[in-house]
């Protein structure tokens, strides 16, 4: 099976993506993330102002089949919840790279792309 790995991505090897817009942080969770959950059912996001630390769960995504954390790529406070998930987890499945995006972290320290992985070498290990 194939999942969409959009190249201007980068990724978490515990399957979030992330992108930077005007040193904003957006996260989400990858095509392959929501395939594996199944239909997802509810969503736990932190607060806007809350902090979030890199590498630690922030939040909870509830499927039918199972429940997940859910990790920041950085550090720093959270600026945007997708606020729409909470009626809608069902967006997770349908456009994981857009309107079911999660969060948007002002990060603390930085964007550190070395730590995250290219789209290629996510690919390569959900292949």
């Amino acid at each position: 099976m194939s999942f969409e790995v959009p190249d201007e991505l980068r990724y978490l090897e515990s399957h979030e993506w992330t992108t930077v817009d005007d040193e904003t942080v957006r996260v989400g969770i990858s095509d392959f993330a929501q395939d594996e959950l199944g239909d997802v059912v509810f969503v736990e996001l932190p607060a806007v102002g809350d902090e979030v630390v890199a590498g630690e769960a922030f939040g909870v995504v509830e499927s039918i089949k199972a429940v997940s954390d859910v990790y920041a790529p950085v550090s720093g406070e959270v600026l945007a919840v997708n606020e729409d998930l909470f009626d809608r987890p069902e967006l997770l499945n349908e456009d994981p790279y857009g309107d079911g995006w999660l969060i948007e972290i002002a990060p603390s320290d930085g964007v550190g792309y070395d730590d995250l992985l290219d789209a290629d070498e996510y690919d390569a290990q959900i292949a």
